[in-house]
């Protein structure tokens, strides 16, 4: 058993008390909760990319034989994929279980509603940080990873949780917003069967019924219920500045817009399907 003597368990105790100090006064700090959520979010999604591919070269022999651009948007689906299963949950939770956006006449107006959590659930990886790593690995490997509308809904998406984050505005919209990320890691896995070349098999079409019901709960359902909830609250959601109303009322439009013409193709794409299986 090896004893320290008492000046070197000072020096400890004194480190640990500095750790804690840099801790509470800076990263935690309500004014630099944005700023740390965001590095930690994008150094999240370098893990969780390098995690994956250390994993897949180990687990899946088909991974050695893809192209660099399959290993890469292998590498990029698993953050997505990540990033959709905990915003999703905390999304769920803010809006729907937790007394933050609860209508209590005596916790303030909704829309000005934020905590400590809620802004760093915005954007630690969730999700400024996820959406800032995932434009940049979209924008270098164009158009493999994705066509113009996916910089389009990144864009959109970034700017409007930005916003929320920085201003604690409407951030019961955005967590709205964000749980149409319960479509993604089917979207995902989707991919991830086909490229494995199981298009054929019974789990890629029950993945496809999953997707389309998830997608029209989560997509188009949920984006009836926010505008719904903006027009019950309009005389808060008016008092919000100009700049947030724009965003509470143009990015959902265009993200449902944009929705309706995904779903028309997840209704194709179901029908050839379950056509083939006749």
């Amino acid at each position: 058993m090896i004893l320290l003597s008492e000046e070197a368990t000072m020096e400890i105790q004194s480190y640990q008390n500095q750790a804690e100090l840099l801790l509470k006064e800076y990263l935690l700090a309500d004014s630099f909760i944005p700023y740390t959520s965001v590095i930690c979010g994008i150094f999240a999604c370098k893990m969780v990319y390098d995690l994956t591919q250390l994993f897949s070269s180990v687990y899946f022999k088909s991974y050695l034989i893809l192209s660099k651009v399959q290993r890469n948007e292998w590498n990029n689906r698993s953050i997505s994929t990540v990033h959709a299963i905990f915003i999703t949950v905390m999304s769920l939770y803010f809006v729907f279980w937790s007394n933050l956006y609860s209508d209590n006449r005596y916790a303030g107006m909704i829309m000005f509603r934020s905590s400590a959590l809620s802004t760093f659930t915005l954007g630690v990886r969730v999700s400024v940080g996820y959406f800032l790593a995932d434009i940049g690995m979209i924008i270098w490997f164009y158009s493999s990873l994705g066509g113009i509308e996916y910089v389009i809904h990144h864009f959109l998406s970034l700017t409007a949780v930005a916003y929320s984050m920085m201003t604690g505005e409407g951030q019961l919209y955005t967590f709205m917003v964000l749980i149409s990320e319960t479509t993604t890691p089917g979207i995902n896995l989707r991919w991830y069967l086909d490229t494995a070349g199981m298009k054929r098999s019974r789990a890629y079409l029950i993945n496809g019924v999953v997707i389309f019901v998830t997608w029209l709960v989560a997509r188009i359902l949920l984006f009836m219920y926010l505008f719904y909830h903006v027009y019950l609250h309009f005389d808060q959601v008016k008092l919000v500045h100009s700049y947030g109303l724009l965003l509470i009322f143009v990015v959902p439009f265009i993200l449902s817009v944009m929705n309706l013409m995904w779903f028309g193709k997840i209704i194709k794409g179901l029908r050839k399907t379950l056509a083939k299986r006749q």
